[in-house]
């Protein structure tokens, strides 16, 4: 089976609850949250979590870049939208279609990267905690 690599940015909150899942799986979308959407490259996706999570006090001031690979078949009917500036592509995947998104994932969702800032507390997990603190770098000012 081919598969096609993905990216997608979290936060704390997003990545306890995929730990919970055995990093199988995304949770489902909040009301507020139409559709979920991983973007198509790890520079992207470590923009995002740089520049906007490690900000967000929703994302428990952390931006975690996760990795995941994805068949190619299921995840070709998601039209790549360009969201600004070149390179900046995602998927688009009605909430809906969440669950059987998560069907089609190949593996496990990795942890890529990690940065923090400067109000982030690490979760009490060690585990988990080690898996951020790994791939993590500093927040910048």
């Amino acid at each position: 089976m081919e598969t096609t690599t993905l990216y997608r940015p979290i936060g704390l909150k997003e990545f306890l609850l995929i730990a919970a899942a055995d990093f199988k799986s995304f949770p489902p979308r909040l009301s507020w949250q139409p559709i979920f959407y991983p973007v198509l490259n790890q520079a992207y996706a470590e923009q995002i979590a740089f520049e906007w999570n490690t900000h967000d006090e929703a994302s428990g001031f952390c931006g975690i870049v996760t990795r995941f690979r994805i068949d190619s078949a299921f995840v070709e009917k998601y039209e790549p939208q360009n969201v600004g500036s070149t390179g900046h592509d995602e998927l688009w995947v009605p909430a809906e279609d969440l669950e059987a998104f998560n069907q089609h994932i190949q593996g496990k969702i990795e942890v890529v990267k990690a940065f923090l800032g400067e109000k982030f507390v690490k979760p009490e997990d060690p585990v988990l905690a080690e898996m951020i603190i790994s791939n993590s770098q500093a927040l910048q000012q």
